[in-house]
């Protein structure tokens, strides 16, 4: 066993020379590796990515990085839940054949110099006005993931379709070969997409947030029945100020392959709404395709 595993049922390396040994013998076997990326606080939603890599690979590899270079100074860095061993039970129920677990010297070393910008496009609307240090270090770490690991596919989930559709363009500009493939949302009974952040509702707060599923139902139906899309917008917009939610970055109605901003009037074919805004301390995003 290399330095640095753990005696669980689950192998952790925390090296990126120990994770590319257990990853070339793998490959020396002829088997396939899907890698999951996840910054830990594991929920029903990663997990699903785990099986989704099971049934797309020979090997999975989960990464645990809660990754300082997406949030900005005043974010929830420090916050951010933590819980190692338990997202490490969790990945071993999972079926998971290894946690790469680094430390933020191993990511970052001492001069280091060096990051990923995916420019424009996909990178510039929505997250990219709200948080635009956010995929710069997406991109990033997520760069170096995929070199260090070397997967054949990586998995992310589609509630951060943005992002999903940076790390795509990331990976095709840069001619890295690794298959970059989307998981389903993971939702409550009520529509709420799972997210590690819902942690931070208070009971009254996630009682209140069912409105943002709710409303994002009905912009979807509505655009499916022609509403001209400010429409939609606005009326989106209207039921989450009404609902409690404190600041709205943005309600948007835009395409789903190149997001670029749809006129007023009725939905084109493919067609998502993109949604952020805080209850209490707590920033919740979604998307729902029409």
């Amino acid at each position: 066993m290399p330095r640095g595993m753990s005696e669980t049922s689950l192998p952790v390396v925390r090296t990126v020379a120990e994770l590319r040994a257990v990853v070339a013998g793998w490959k020396a076997a002829g088997e396939r590796v899907a890698l999951i990326p996840t910054m830990g606080a594991l929920h029903s939603g990663h997990l699903s990515l785990i099986a989704q890599g099971r049934t797309l690979a020979d090997r999975t590899v989960a990464s645990i990085f809660v990754n300082p270079t997406q949030f900005a100074p005043h974010e929830d860095f420090e916050a951010y839940p933590r819980g190692e061993a338990e997202d490490a039970a969790k990945l071993a129920d999972a079926g998971c054949d290894l946690l790469f677990a680094p430390n933020a010297r191993e990511m970052y070393p001492d001069g280091f110099a060096t990051t990923v910008n995916v420019a424009k496009g996909v990178s510039e609307p929505l997250e990219g006005v709200s948080r635009p240090h956010f995929f710069g270090g997406v991109a990033t770490v997520v760069a170096k993931l995929l070199i260090q690991c070397g997967p054949d596919v990586a998995i992310f989930g589609e509630k951060d379709y943005q992002q999903l559709l940076v790390i795509r363009r990331m990976a095709r500009d840069l001619d890295l070969p690794v298959e970059i493939v989307g998981g389903p949302t993971s939702r409550e009974a009520d529509g709420l997409a799972l997210s590690s952040r819902n942690a931070y509702l208070t009971q009254e707060e996630r009682a209140a947030a069912r409105a943002l599923p709710a409303a994002m139902r009905y912009a979807v139906e509505a655009l499916r029945d022609g509403t001209p899309v400010i429409d939609v917008e606005g009326a989106v917009l209207a039921s989450l100020t009404s609902a409690g939610f404190a600041k709205i970055d943005y309600v948007e109605v835009r395409d789903g392959a190149t997001l670029e901003r749809l006129g007023p009037g009725a939905a084109t074919p493919g067609a998502r709404v993109f949604v952020a805004a805080r209850m209490g301390r707590t920033r919740l995003i979604d998307n729902w395709a029409v």
